[in-house]
């Protein structure tokens, strides 16, 4: 579809049939645009003397328009001081604008926000680092045959409850480890489905013990209230049923090589990631650091959320 915006040949097609009396219908037909669109045209660029639509009023009146709005919005120093503080805290442009429109804080665009971006960077600043950079993602292994050893009994995604399935319920799981670049010291990531609330564990080692304990541990310590976690195919989680009985859940298991199937939890891993490079190594990361991390991540807005936090929305479901 062609853009909404007429042409000047069209204004002066417009004014034609107004002037011979023809319905907004007619010369949108004749046009092949939606009356909706003459409407709004003849509606906004009309003389403003005498309210009739002649083509080169119209024409004036459309790009003054035009130049006014390429000026766009003066912003004083301190809101865009506040949009930098917000990026230093690596949230998106998206994030930034959308969180300050919900508060009524700034009517501020993402375009905006990416063309300041710009200019800090040629310019020699930093804020431009703090933005999460985007790869392409391929199915790693599709079709490739698993190799790290079969779980027998594993629920598939399927089975998942209603809560779990339509994020209807909070309390619902997606969990997977995050390696360090030693290879051993690792992340324990689990993420609601619904809220996007996040919690970041260290373990020592990516291994079954590591991860049964440090999960009982939270879920005694009420850290953690689970109805069921959805799990990759790693070995490290072939200790499930202990899990299982000790937590009084249930786990479900997406597809080998299906990373997409935990789609809340790899998108989280990739936050994580702003914080924790690849080739970063994890031996020295303590749980207080993670902890620092996972307290930005529930700060900071979601757009689907409606630029509320994980914090708030947890709240909020908690208070229901």
């Amino acid at each position: 579809m062609g853009s909404q915006q007429l042409a000047d040949w069209e204004r002066y097609l417009v004014a034609r049939g107004k002037s011979r009396g023809d319905s907004i219908r007619q010369i949108a037909r004749e046009l092949g645009r939606s009356p909706s669109t003459i409407s709004r045209e003849v509606r906004r660029n009309a003389d403003r003397s005498d309210g009739r639509y002649r083509a080169e009023k119209a024409i004036s009146y459309a790009r003054a328009r035009r130049r006014q709005s390429r000026k766009g919005t003066q912003f004083e120093a301190g809101q865009v001081q506040e949009v930098h503080n917000l990026m230093q805290g690596k949230w998106s442009p998206e994030q930034v604008s959308g969180r300050l429109r919900k508060l009524g804080r700034l009517d501020i665009g993402k375009a905006t926000i990416y063309r300041w971006l710009a200019r800090d960077k040629a310019q020699g600043g930093s804020s431009w680092l703090q933005t999460r950079q985007l790869s392409h993602r391929y199915r790693k292994g599709y079709r490739v045959k698993d190799r790290r050893g079969r779980m027998s009994g594993k629920r598939p995604l399927s089975e998942r409850p209603q809560g779990a399935t339509d994020r209807s319920e909070v309390g619902h799981y997606e969990g997977d480890t995050v390696m360090g670049k030693d290879g051993r010291h690792c992340l324990l990531t689990l993420v609601d489905r619904k809220t996007r609330w996040t919690r970041i564990l260290k373990l020592p080692a990516r291994q079954v013990s590591e991860v049964n304990k440090a999960l009982i541990r939270e879920v005694r310590a009420g850290r953690l209230k689970m109805k069921s976690l959805t799990l990759d195919n790693g070995t490290e989680f072939h200790g499930f049923k202990e899990l299982e009985e000790k937590l009084g859940i249930k786990i479900y298991f997406a597809q080998p090589y299906h990373s997409w199937e935990r789609g809340t939890n790899e998108n989280t891993n990739g936050l994580i990631r702003q914080y924790l490079p690849k080739g970063t190594c994890f031996k020295e990361l303590t749980q207080r650091r993670c902890n620092e991390i996972e307290r930005e991540l529930n700060d900071r807005p979601r757009k689907v959320l409606g630029f509320d936090t994980p914090n708030e929305a947890y709240a909020e479901e908690c208070c229901v």
